[in-house]
């Protein structure tokens, strides 16, 4: 029997497989146009254990791997652990602790991405910074790496070189460093430089909000979706448009039940599990018409087929969740996040799009249409209006109907100003 699949990051080039005995397998793979042009990193099998294999891949294979690619001098004769005393080290512990086995599968990604981008910069001598030794690591060193670090050079497809500030992701990528150290130091009392290199330093926030879409957008994202098998991303995304509700609530948690129950048969019940609200909608106004009919629609095929569980499941195969479960009460929502980016690729959209932009985009109609705070507290399920700013973004529309009131209250007055 296939084990549950696992949804553990894994590092360039390693895979993981069923083993016939049970569990899962993991195994580096060289890819094809490395092993012909004489690559001298071969291809191995790293054990059922992902933590070491983890180890292996990030501080010795791809390491040696990177350095044959880029020509520069190799590292060391690879052996089953990294060298003591360098960064490299320092990253094999902290994944070798309880306070990183505890954390969820997004959290160890950051971390990972973090260790990728800090301990593979390569250095004008040609080592990474993952071979340096701690004590040739200070703070003038970590405070040049930021600097290095934070703007991203890109071609696009006119070979047109283009530069991208990445603050958030450099942000994340120097805390996770400073989380490894500060651990490490406890598990080794002085063995470590007293000073974290990676602390104090003066870290700046993006000032990036979250995209917003569209209504046009939603239409592009929706039909897209539709035409590549995917009509159940199509209803989530309205969702998110029309009720608000964020991603742990649309797949993991909104259920066949929820909807137009026998005791409710014009409402669903919303379940927002982040601000532990919850309430029922009503579907249809006073008069009897359907208050959400494009979304009505396809929720009522969907349950015209279905007894119980999740609303949305996966549209192949056996009909899965979308989401996994690495533990109980944590659902992993990386499989949503990529298909969702390949249909958002796939319609031509704004790259920057992501799931989460189609909540935002419902907030921002909401202000145009000029909901008030206590509607829009209403439908968001939100305790206050200090957070209504973050989803409902300014736009020249707002602008605009604000100014026809204050003219309209002038002129109401008598006080013209012509």
């Amino acid at each position: 029997m296939k084990p549950p699949r696992s949804a553990l990051p894994l590092p360039r080039y390693v895979e993981r497989k069923p083993l016939k005995s049970g569990g899962w397998g993991y195994f580096f793979h060289v890819p094809s146009w490395a092993k012909k042009a004489g690559c001298t990193v071969h291809s191995e099998r790293l054990g059922t254990d992902y933590q070491t294999a983890v180890s292996r891949a990030e501080t010795l294979l791809l390491p040696a791997f990177d350095a044959w690619r880029t020509g520069s001098s190799a590292p060391a004769a690879l052996s089953s652990s990294s060298t003591f005393g360098t960064l490299d080290w320092i990253f094999a512990e902290y994944r070798s602790d309880r306070r990183y086995t505890k954390l969820d599968p997004k959290s160890k990604r950051n971390h990972e991405v973090g260790f990728k981008l800090v301990g593979g910069y390569v250095l004008k001598d040609g080592k990474r910074l993952g071979e340096k030794r701690l004590t040739a690591i200070d703070t003038a060193l970590t405070d040049d790496l930021y600097e290095k670090l934070l703007i991203l050079k890109i071609a696009d497809a006119e070979g047109n070189v283009i530069e991208r500030e990445r603050r958030t992701t450099v942000n994340h990528a120097m805390k996770s460093c400073r989380r490894a150290w500060n651990v490490v130091a406890r598990r080794h009392p002085g063995r470590l430089p007293l000073v974290n290199p990676f602390s104090q330093m003066g870290l700046r926030s993006s000032n990036r909000e979250t995209p917003t879409a569209a209504y046009e957008e939603l239409v592009a994202f929706r039909t897209k979706a539709v035409e590549l098998g995917l009509p159940s991303l199509a209803t989530a995304a309205l969702i998110g448009w029309e009720w608000l509700q964020r991603e742990t609530d649309i797949f993991a948690i909104f259920d066949v039940s929820h909807y137009r129950p026998k005791e409710r048969r014009n409402m669903v019940r919303i379940i927002d599990e982040k601000t532990r609200q919850e309430g029922w909608i009503p579907l249809f106004d006073d008069a009897g018409a359907p208050v959400y009919p494009e979304l009505m629609a396809e929720l009522d095929a969907i349950k015209r087929d279905r007894i119980g569980g999740l609303m949305l499941c996966r549209d192949w195969g056996e009909r899965g969740p979308w989401p996994t479960w690495p533990k109980p009460d944590q659902p992993d929502f990386t499989h949503v996040s990529r298909k969702v980016k390949e249909v958002i690729r796939a319609a031509r959209l704004r790259d920057e799009l992501s799931f989460t932009s189609f909540r935002h985009g419902g907030f921002t109609e909401g202000g145009d249409a000029e909901l008030t705070d206590r509607e829009m507290l209403a439908q968001g399920r939100h305790t206050t209006v200090k957070v209504l700013p973050k989803y409902t973004k300014r736009t020249t529309r707002q602008i605009v109907n604000g100014a026809k009131k204050r003219r309209a209250a002038r002129t109401k007055d008598g006080h013209l100003s012509e």
